[in-house]
């Protein structure tokens, strides 16, 4: 509230937020604990560490449960709340080949090499609305942490298969886009990224983008408004847990700390450029925090779409500039502010202008003179 005429509603200010409060916390339902938003909210609470940028379940759903539902203000809570906190190491690089898969699904190969892992989705179930007359009956003992069971019943080389690109690879139809030379990644928690930029800053700007957007430019780069032609093709998609390490602070060797879970996404297109491989298919390339498929598979064709055509159009900047939705969600959210000063000066512009024209003077004369009055 940078304007000084809002200092007089700070009364009204105040009680807003106290009505906020008691409405969240007194209200006649029970009190939701933030172990019963992870359990039953599992995917907005993805969703919000995702676009956060912080993977931490409890503090997320304690987040979700202050937004009241709202995401994007979950997020923006989570993620000041991560600039909060120390940085107090570096996780190691992980290869996601080291996933422990609870959802594997190759829509490009009938038969690929390892198993289709359907896993938990609503995927192939009808949009129908169950009402429940009353709480669902309690699971066995051995089921109750989700996956668990499933897990018991899957083979180590099926929980661990072999990526589809391999299989593209080793019939010479991908392209290579593996260096040995590949620039440290960008943090753009550290340093904003601009055009142009590396593709690890693509690839992290859109981890933390919001999904609705994201999936949004993504589907406006495949209706090609813009003259380019896209044929996609999704290669695979998993969902599974991945090893967090670091560097012990005395031995410096690597130590496992925990697991995380992650949506990856590899998309396929065909390459029909002139100056392109029109022998080989491109792959692209998306992960993120949690389970949230759209988003990696919007990642993964953006990817491709943005090294094909983003440099030569407006994909890379829209990429970097517009899809974090704490940016965008931010300025939007300002409007609500006090703009009564600015909102003055244009009234007093347009005045001078019709004045101007009754004097018959050039009005767009007097729309080029400041307004020259302060309205506070």
């Amino acid at each position: 509230m940078g304007y000084s005429g809002a200092r007089g509603g700070l009364e009204a200010i105040l009680a807003a937020e106290d009505l906020v409060r008691r409405k969240r916390d007194h209200a006649p339902t029970p009190w939701v604990s933030t172990e019963q938003i992870t359990a039953r909210f599992r995917l907005a609470v993805d969703r919000v560490m995702g676009e956060a940028g912080l993977y931490h379940e409890p503090t997320a759903a304690a987040a979700f449960r202050q937004a009241e539902g709202d995401t994007l203000e979950a997020s923006h809570l989570l993620r000041a709340q991560r600039s909060t906190l120390p940085r107090l190491a570096v996780s190691e690089p992980v290869d996601p080949d080291e996933m422990t898969v609870l959802r594997r699904i190759v829509p490009a190969y009938r038969q690929p090499d390892g198993p289709q892992l359907l896993g938990r989705t609503a995927d192939y179930t009808g949009r129908l609305l169950e009402r429940p007359e009353g709480p669902p009956e309690p699971l066995a003992e051995d089921a109750a942490t989700g996956d668990a069971t499933d897990r018991a019943e899957r083979t180590e080389e099926q929980r661990s298969p072999r990526r589809f690109l391999d299989l593209l690879r080793k019939k010479e139809l991908a392209v290579e886009g593996r260096t040995g030379d590949d620039p440290e990644p960008h943090d753009i928690t550290r340093k904003p990224a601009r055009p142009p930029a590396d593709r690890s800053a693509v690839l992290a700007a859109m981890a933390r983008a919001e999904s609705g957007a994201l999936v949004a430019l993504w589907y406006r780069s495949v209706l090609g408004p813009d003259g380019d032609v896209h044929e996609i093709t999704l290669g695979e998609l998993r969902h599974g847990r991945l090893p967090l390490r670091v560097r012990h602070p005395h031995t410096g060797n690597p130590v496992t700390l925990g697991e995380f879970r992650v949506t990856e996404a590899e998309a396929i297109e065909d390459l029909d450029g002139a100056d392109e491989d029109r022998t080989r298919f491109d792959v692209g390339y998306g992960l993120c925090f949690g389970h949230n498929e759209r988003k990696a598979i919007a990642m993964a064709n953006l990817d491709i779409a943005n090294r094909r055509f983003g440099r030569s159009g407006p994909l890379e900047q829209l990429l970097l500039l517009t899809v974090d939705g704490l940016d965008s969600g931010g300025f939007l959210e300002h409007l609500k502010l006090p703009h009564y000063v600015t909102f003055r000066s244009m009234v007093e512009r347009k005045q001078a202008m019709r004045a101007a024209a009754e004097a018959g003077e050039d009005p767009s004369a007097r729309a080029a003179e400041p307004a020259g009055k302060d309205c506070r």
